[in-house]
């Protein structure tokens, strides 16, 4: 598969860099984001830690608001952040232009309704082919880490949960973590997915755990002034599930920040040391 770098900087002793390329799995053109350490290279190949941001945003919203590179640079964790959904003047969009379906909205699931399965496929996307593309490309392991904030957060956590062997660890800033059960995932499962919500539950985070017999460890940031906090995100029912199975979850609700940037920029550090620690390259605490 032929990447296109399309824009590079230098950052904090790395390299940003932006690539385009053909997807297969989404048949269109798709654009993302990775953060080279500066201790990665042929002889020293660094683990990985795939970012998904929220609704109508792209590969460049974490890249350039969270600081992330700083501490990913000091840990040697190379960061992927892919775009929210397929792109393209073919690709279907919501015919009233909402922000949260279609275009930015792709919920990272794989849609089996018309018009939406010909490209909304992004499930597949971030767990098999996004990651291929990048393990042939770059110097980096097949060691994985995922996190991700609002929709992103969702996805990290009900891609991280379906597969446990390939990430160590899973995070989350402000995720819609029971997305059966709120606006924002009625309104994108149904035209995704259909109308039978059974068909839904294999993307919602509340029901994976419920039914998953691995033991992943799992930091979620929530902060209490979010305004979506009690309509769309429910962390309380994810809360509810770990506590009862004893899970490694760890819920931090943040005193005073909302669903921002601001707040993202505020913990980002301590969720790559959290998953440092759990991809091997620093002392758990």
């Amino acid at each position: 598969m032929i990447l296109e770098n399309i824009s590079s900087n230098k950052v904090c002793e790395g390299w940003h860099k932006q690539y385009t390329h053909n997807s297969k799995v989404l048949n269109c053109e798709m654009r993302f984001a990775i953060f080279l350490p500066p201790q990665a290279s042929a002889n020293n190949p660094v683990p990985v830690l795939y970012w998904l941001s929220g609704l109508t945003c792209s590969d460049e919203n974490f890249m350039q608001k969270a600081g992330a590179q700083k501490m990913a640079a000091k840990l040697g964790v190379a960061i992927v952040a892919p775009d929210t959904s397929p792109r393209g003047e073919d690709v279907a969009d919501d015919i009233n232009k909402a922000y949260d379906l279609g275009l930015g909205a792709g919920f990272y699931i794989n849609a089996t309704q018309a018009p939406w399965n010909k490209h909304y496929q992004m499930y597949d996307y971030i767990v098999h082919e996004l990651p291929a593309l990048i393990e042939t490309n770059f110097p980096v392991t097949t060691q994985r880490a995922i996190s991700g904030h609002s929709m992103g957060g969702h996805g990290a956590l009900t891609i991280g949960l379906r597969n446990p062997e390939l990430y160590q660890s899973i995070s989350a800033f402000s995720p819609i973590c029971n997305p059966i059960n709120c606006p924002w995932g009625e309104k994108a499962f149904s035209a995704y997915l259909g109308t039978d919500s059974e068909d839904w539950k294999i993307y919602d985070s509340c029901e994976l755990l419920a039914k998953t017999t691995s033991h992943q460890p799992i930091l979620i940031d929530q902060g209490s002034n979010d305004s979506f906090l009690q309509t769309q995100l429910k962390p309380e029912n994810l809360m509810a599930i770990a506590n009862k199975k004893n899970s490694l979850l760890t819920l931090n609700m943040r005193e005073g920040y909302d669903h921002s940037y601001y707040f993202i920029s505020s913990f980002i550090d301590s969720h790559l040391e959290f998953h440092a620690a759990h991809l091997g390259l620093t002392q758990q605490s």
